[in-house]
Parts: structure tokens; C-alpha cells; sequence
């Protein structure tokens, strides 16, 4: 097996991720994953496509995000390992379906529009 490219993507951020057969070593822009998300959380997320298809242990993973914040940034590359599982197999590709880790979040900031405070906030409206 080769390394397997994808993209994932969830608001403003981006996360291309590198997988490969290896021995469970996970790098997040140059640092270990668990340095680079703090909380067990985060944490949790990032593994949840591995567990979810028991492949936990058995590859190696690089990922290069920017963009957004910390939520979304690893909501972005849980899209993007759940893609490269899915291409892995059938099985794998039904279990995470299953559970919605395959459905990219559509949602995104509203813009602001010019004459009010904020997306749909207006400024207060004054009779006399």
C-alpha cells in the first residue's frame, strides 16, 4: 500500500492528510497530534475513524491544516482520514457512513451586510 492523499474540509478550514502503513505515529503540521490538540476531546475525534473501523495502531499519519479554528480544524481532518478508510474497503466505507463521518458540514459563517452591526443584527432603530 502506497500513501493514500485526501482532502477534508469543515467551515474555513482545510486538512490534507498522508496516510501510510506504519506504526501509529500521527503528525499534525509538523508535531505530534497530541501536542498539537490538547484536549482528550479533540483527541478522541481524530481517532474516532480508526476506532470506529479497527484500524487503530496500524497506520501512520501526516496532516497539514490551516485555516478556522481548533474545532474545525479537526472536524476537517476526521472527513479527511474517514475518506482514506472509506477507499480502504467496503466495510470500512458502511461502518463510517453509518455514522455520518463521510458527509461533509455545509454550514459557514453568514457574511455581514453593509447597514447593520452583523449578519442579521441591526442597528437600533429610532423613531423621532
Amino acid at each position: 500500500m502506497e500513501v493514500i492523499h485526501k482532502i477534508g474540509r469543515r467551515k474555513t478550514s482545510v486538512a490534507r492528510i498522508y496516510l501510510s502503513k506504519g506504526k501509529d505515529k500521527y503528525t499534525v503540521n509538523g508535531k505530534d497530534f497530541k501536542d498539537y490538540f490538547p484536549t482528550t476531546s479533540l483527541q478522541y475525534k481524530i481517532l474516532q475513524p480508526f476506532k470506529i473501523t479497527d484500524n487503530l495502531g496500524k497506520f501512520d499519519l501526516s496532516v497539514n491544516v490551516y485555516g478556522g479554528g481548533i474545532t474545525g480544524q479537526v472536524e476537517a481532518i476526521r472527513l479527511a482520514i474517514s475518506r482514506a478508510l472509506s477507499e480502504m474497503s467496503d466495510e470500512n466505507k458502511s461502518a463510517l457512513k453509518k455514522l455520518g463521518l463521510l458527509t461533509r458540514d455545509p454550514r459557514m459563517v453568514e457574511r455581514k451586510k453593509f447597514g447593520q452591526k452583523k449578519a442579521r443584527k441591526k442597528f437600533q432603530f429610532s423613531k423621532r
